[in-house]
């Protein structure tokens, strides 16, 4: 079977987690007849008259629910809305106005909107990936970081790629205002790049594999150390109103994540036709840069060691509103009771 790993570094260390959830770990792969599918969860849980859940092309499990209509069939009493995030900016967006319970972003964006004042918690992490880096086109003369110092870069800004960019300034001496960051929407970022619009982009897959595999645009700069991981978001009052359909759909969101592990090339082939790309893209992303072989406890590894060396960047170019405690923002974001729930019911499932 093909690993959906991005490198033998982001490999899930076992030795590091305890013994417990290692079971329930390893018998989330038995989801299908667990009590959490089908309608014999349904009886048992609260849920509002329509649940809104966000799809995203970066988060494949998303996708995987969507299709197969999984949390549909354990909720048949419930309509199920399905809503693009076309970025991290979007999945807070559309958690803070309320147009979805569960969004889609990177680790960082869900600290930056929890400390900018939204009343939101990571409950669950869908992916360990290296999805963004510094693309330039195949003829640019730009080469390093540094050549970068008075040029164009596009970004979206408050998602993964973004601060990417930040980090990746950082760490060769530069600043943001070294650069001119053109505030742009992923896909619309390719776009500008291959049009000569800007002179790099802060890309994010599909859409920098497309550009990869279809222009021969180059990787200037990659650091899975810069990427934060996929989380998954609700706000708070959700959370406490529903509690067992939270751990309802994230039961199912581990069900999606087995199946891609499982079935690698179907997973690869629902990507290519949601994105409308080619399957030679999706097999990119999914295959080489994406890791799901993780520990889905959201704070479990070392998402927050990430976040802890961004927040210092991200004070000194601005990123927090006034007033903002950025470190109490990370110290209430993970809330992992619902995870540690339905992987608890999958591992001693009920008779």
């Amino acid at each position: 079977m093909t690993h959906l790993t991005t490198s033998p570094s982001l490999t899930l260390n076992a030795g590091t987690l305890d013994r417990r959830r290692l079971l329930a770990i390893a018998g989330a792969a038995a989801l299908t007849g667990a009590v959490w599918s089908g309608r014999r969860a349904a009886a048992q849980v609260e849920a509002p008259d329509t649940l809104n859940m966000d799809y995203a092309y970066y988060n494949p499990s998303s996708l995987v629910l969507k299709r197969h209509g999984w949390i549909e069939e354990a909720l048949p009493d419930t309509e199920v809305t399905w809503t693009l995030s076309a970025g991290s900016n979007k999945g807070n967006e559309y958690v803070r106005s309320d147009a979805v319970h569960f969004g889609s972003t990177a680790g960082v964006a869900a600290l930056l909107a929890r400390a900018n004042g939204t009343d939101q918690h990571t409950v669950y992490l869908y992916s360990q990936p290296e999805w963004t880096a510094l693309v330039v086109t195949a003829d640019s003369d730009i080469e390093t970081v540094e050549d970068l110092q008075g040029k164009k870069v596009a970004a979206t800004k408050g998602t993964d790629p973004y601060f990417f960019l930040l980090q990746t300034l950082h760490e060769f001496g530069l600043t943001q205002s070294d650069v001119e960051v053109v505030n742009l929407q992923h896909a619309d970022g390719k776009t500008a790049l291959e049009r000569g619009d800007v002179d790099a982009w802060a890309g994010l897959d599909p859409f920098m594999a497309q550009t990869e595999l279809e222009q021969g645009s180059r990787l200037i700069y990659r650091n899975i150390d810069f990427n934060t991981w996929g989380a998954l978001n609700a706000k708070a009052e959700f959370l406490d109103q529903y509690p067992d359909l939270v751990t309802l759909v994230l039961a199912q969101y581990e069900r999606a994540r087995h199946w891609i592990l499982e079935n690698p090339d179907e997973a690869a082939a629902i990507l290519s036709e949601e994105a409308s790309l080619s399957l030679e893209v999706a097999e990119k992303e999914l295959f080489e840069r994406t890791n799901l072989e993780i520990d889905p406890v959201p704070g479990a590894t070392n998402q927050a060691d990430v976040l802890e060396v961004i927040i210092p960047i991200m004070e000194e170019e601005n990123q927090f509103a006034p007033g903002a405690d950025p470190q109490e923002a990370l110290a209430t974001l993970y809330r992992t009771e619902f995870i540690e729930a339905a992987l608890e019911s999958v591992a001693t499932p009920t008779t």
